[in-house]
């Protein structure tokens, strides 16, 4: 029994990285959102970073990808 809540704390802390990671990649603090998913839920925290904007895109990147997504549903259209 023991073994299994060893397990299960392990297992929850190394899951807690996954949003962490997630919201560093987007710009925001790693250590925030690690101690976050810990002491509030790893889903929760998940989603927050998931609505976030994304802090390292420039203009130029968001303007790009406007013009994608216009070039692409132009093209579904004619299809």
């Amino acid at each position: 029994m023991g073994f299994l809540i060893v397990l299960g704390v392990a297992l929850w802390i190394f899951i807690a990285f996954w949003p962490a990671i997630l919201a560093k990649n987007k710009g925001y603090s790693f250590i925030l959102f690690l101690v976050l998913s810990w002491f509030v839920s790893f889903l929760i925290t998940l989603l927050a970073v998931a609505l976030l904007r994304d802090k390292t895109m420039t203009e130029a990147d968001r303007k790009a990808d406007r013009e994608a997504e216009a070039a692409l549903a132009k093209e579904e259209k004619q299809a």
